[in-house]
């Protein structure tokens, strides 16, 4: 099985409710999940799979109020407590799109965003799952084995040279169980992307793929 990390949304809403004692909370909302297109890493997740994950996902995360999420792009398929900032409330399917609502945390990563929602910041979300997938034409289908980690993750810019390289890296120690790539090399990818001029920046990335997949 993959690391499947996905950027869903460039911008989430950031709302404000009173609960039932009149206590503010902060809360972001937006499209956190797609299915039935292909994404931007060239992966299509059938409608049905998304749905009867997040099925579960709701059951057995959302209404225990276990669906956490973490500020930034983790590595791996598991949260973090230390790095939560906050958790899924809501998570309803509205055609293709998956729409989710999140509370913000009093925790240190939740109070930094916070901070940076209310001075204006952009933010966007990035889902993280488990699964296999097969070729077809010129994408890949996620299998039915899918598995949410979480529905969210808070990231600022997902499309950045060091997510490239953190996105070619999915599920390393995940598909080979000694495939440790050293960070010397991971590092020298990511110099390679940043020093890449714009119109042979897709050419780089192909050659470093490829470099990536010989080596599992």
């Amino acid at each position: 099985m993959f690391l499947l990390s996905e950027q869903q949304c460039e911008e989430v809403e950031l709302i404000t409710e009173a609960d039932k004692n009149g206590k503010k909370e902060q809360y972001i909302q937006g499209v956190f999940l797609q299915a039935g297109m292909k994404n931007r890493n060239g992966r299509i997740y059938p409608v049905d799979t998304m749905a009867n994950e997040v099925k579960r996902y709701n059951k057995e995360f959302v209404n225990k109020n276990r669906a956490y999420g973490e500020l930034g792009h983790p590595e791996g398929p598991t949260i973090n407590l230390e790095r939560v900032s906050h958790m899924i409330t809501e998570l309803r399917q509205d055609g293709k799109n998956f729409i989710g609502k999140a509370k913000i945390l009093n925790t240190p990563m939740g109070n930094i965003v916070r901070g940076l929602l209310n001075d204006g910041a952009k933010l966007g979300v990035s889902s993280r799952g488990m699964g296999s997938v097969e070729q077809k034409g010129n994408a890949q289908y996620v299998q039915n084995d899918f598995m949410l980690a979480t529905a969210a993750d808070i990231v600022a810019d997902p499309s950045a040279p060091d997510a490239f390289v953190e996105g070619i890296m999915e599920g390393v120690d995940w598909i080979q169980e000694n495939g440790v790539f050293k960070a010397k090399e991971i590092e020298s990818w990511k110099i390679q992307i940043q020093q890449t001029k714009q119109r042979q920046l897709e050419e780089k990335k192909l050659e470093i793929m490829k470099n990536f997949f010989s080596k599992l």
